[in-house]
């Protein structure tokens, strides 16, 4: 196996320059592609064979193919260096490319929602393969579509619109300098490199480290709140006004293929088992000999006298590899191709995209994965989670581009699992005294990615109602403070400085209700991994059924094949369940 060093991606493959003659007859060829697809709509009618009707949806996968791959390249060129102006230009460029195909392919879709009747439509979907839930979706948002023109005008307008408001919030919070001493020095830090200190063992530093990124924030209130009143306004009056949502959520929930049962479901269990952490929460104190965690101790090392362990990167990604190929060798394979192939961005440098994501171009290109690695143990399974989308992708590879991408909620399936994978590993190898600390830091990741993203949820729904009434951004804030009082109720100490917290998480402005994702795939996981636990090898073509499922079927019904019943509250108790014993696992072991 070869060693692995910190590096850039290499989109050499996907394009050579954007300047080339062949990234401008790519863009040509789009053009020229689109322009006689758009000659087909003189032939549509409802009663075409079935032959001829996947003909068409044939094109349509070649147009998102092309497409993709050119948007692709300019998004990872954006997301490796976000202060460039080339970058930057050419991703405004291939947005307005992006809008104007969508405009030119835009009429099959509003055919086949409004213009097929039912008997047909049956007809077509019933010969169409993995496609069938594909196109039954599209039917479903049917009463939520506009007229032809209507939508052109949403869809040229969103580029100079909400796309520009992300944009734009991207461009001024990436270019934050933090300035936090450290020691005796005042040091000019990244949010990446800021970050770390919410983990320091000092608590001065972890408050220090805080207070610096908070204060920036605020400093800035008027500019980035101004942008998310706007966001949230662009939303409903497109999503609720103009198409007809029940409410904000609901436009998410649908978009997702999910029930807003199964949703309202997954949060009112979530909001009822805050007990369960605030439980850890105290437990963490004492760990830390300390009364009460204060909000800024919420991520401490849970111990200050056994020195956190750096793990140097190519030691890492054979830990995730091995972790991975403990439980299947195929996936293991899926993880290294993303590595053979140079589909990595995993140093850190100023301009870069702060985070980690992972970008799936098309079914026939290994996906693309960017993290910031520092050597802590959280980056190690930062990578795991990421692989385990591009697992999620490879695994999916056989499917159509139209439904490779398994809906939002499953997304985060196979990352929390790969994360679980890795953990089960390490845990197998360490001491008691060490695994003590792993498994608060489990127990933290939990919290983070479950009951915190849960409550982002419910407070969006709560903000998206007071800017949709008109309110201020401190009203905003208030209310987000609020929602941190219901999660800690008594085991944590609350600074009102965490008012503003809210303007720092990416994904309000991104993507708005994308948090709940992380709460319905860290729950799904759990029960996936003790299923595992129980059935051992013979659990894995199950699994990897589920993922290669894509997003060829409905979340409800694809589950409920293997057995899970995602609309009962009992589901996901399961999964609170199996924390509160890794709580009390914690609590045995001091």
């Amino acid at each position: 196996m070869p060693d692995y060093q910190l590096g850039e991606w290499d989109l050499s493959k996907i394009a050579k320059s954007p300047k080339s003659p062949q990234f401008q007859k790519k863009i040509n060829e789009i053009h020229t592609i689109s322009q006689k697809f758009e000659k087909i709509k003189s032939q549509l009618d409802p009663k075409m064979s079935s032959k001829k009707f996947m003909k068409i949806l044939e094109e349509i996968e070649t147009i998102s193919e092309k497409m993709s791959m050119i948007g692709g390249y300019a998004s990872l060129s954006y997301s490796a260096d976000t202060q460039s102006d080339e970058a930057t230009s050419l991703l405004t460029t291939i947005s307005k490319l992006g809008s104007d195909i969508s405009n030119k392919i835009l009429f099959f879709d509003l055919w086949w929602k409004t213009q097929v009747d039912e008997k047909n439509a049956k007809r077509l979907i019933k010969d169409s393969g993995e496609l069938s839930e594909y196109l039954n979706h599209k039917r479903l948002i049917a009463k939520y579509s506009l007229s032809e023109p209507e939508e052109k005008i949403i869809n040229t307008l969103d580029v100079t619109g909400i796309s520009a408001l992300v944009k734009l919030y991207d461009k001024i919070t990436n270019a934050y300098e933090y300035k936090m001493k450290i020691g005796t020095k005042t040091k000019t830090l990244t949010r990446e490199e800021l970050t770390n200190f919410v983990r320091s063992t000092n608590a001065k530093t972890r408050e220090n480290a805080y207070k610096t990124l908070l204060t920036k924030y605020s400093e800035n209130k008027g500019v980035i709140g101004e942008i998310y009143q706007n966001i949230v306004l662009n939303w409903r009056h497109e999503g609720v006004d103009i198409r007809g949502y029940k409410s904000p959520i609901s436009m998410r929930n649908i978009g997702n293929d999910v029930d807003d049962k199964t949703i309202e479901s997954l949060l009112q269990v979530c909001r009822k088992n805050s007990p369960v952490f605030q439980k850890f929460f105290l437990q963490k104190a004492k760990m830390l000999k300390m009364k009460k965690l204060r909000r800024y101790d919420l991520y401490a090392p849970a111990s200050s006298k056994i020195k956190e362990k750096k793990y140097p990167y190519d030691k890492s990604v054979k830990l995730v590899f091995e972790s991975l190929g403990k439980f299947s060798p195929r996936l293991e394979n899926y993880a290294k191709k993303v590595f053979d192939e140079k589909h990595i961005d995993s140093s850190i440098r100023p301009g870069k995209r702060d985070g980690a994501f992972c970008s799936t171009l098309t079914p026939k290109i290994t996906p693309f994965v960017l993290i910031n690695f520092t050597g802590k143990s959280r980056d190690v399974f930062t990578l795991a989670h990421e692989l385990g989308h591009a697992v999620h992708s490879q695994a999916a590879q056989d499917r159509s581009i139209l439904v490779q991408d398994a809906p939002l909620p499953l997304a985060e399936t196979a990352s929390t699992f790969s994360e679980l994978l890795l953990y089960d590993n390490i845990s197998n190898e360490i001491s008691d005294n060490e695994k003590k600390i792993m498994l608060s830091e489990k127990i933290d990741d939990l919290y983070a990615t479950i009951m915190r993203q849960s409550f982002f949820t419910i407070f969006e729904k709560d903000a998206h109602e007071q800017i949709g009434n008109g309110t201020t951004i401190d009203e905003i804030s208030k209310t987000y403070l609020k929602n941190l009082k219901e999660q800690f109720g008594n085991s944590v100490v609350l600074s009102d400085d965490f008012a503003i917290e809210w303007s720092c998480i990416p994904h309000f402005y991104h993507t708005p209700f994308y948090c709940y994702a992380y709460s319905f795939g860290n729950l799904l996981a759990l029960s996936l991994f003790q299923r595992y636990k129980k059935e051992g090898k013979d659990f894995e073509p199950h699994y990897i059924s589920i993922l290669a499922a894509g997003g060829s079927q409905k979340p409800e019904t694809l589950l409920d094949e293997h057995g899970l019943d995602i609309r009962s509250p009992k589901f996901w108790q399961e999964g609170f369940d199996y924390i509160a014993t890794q709580v009390k696992e914690l609590e045995s072991l001091n």
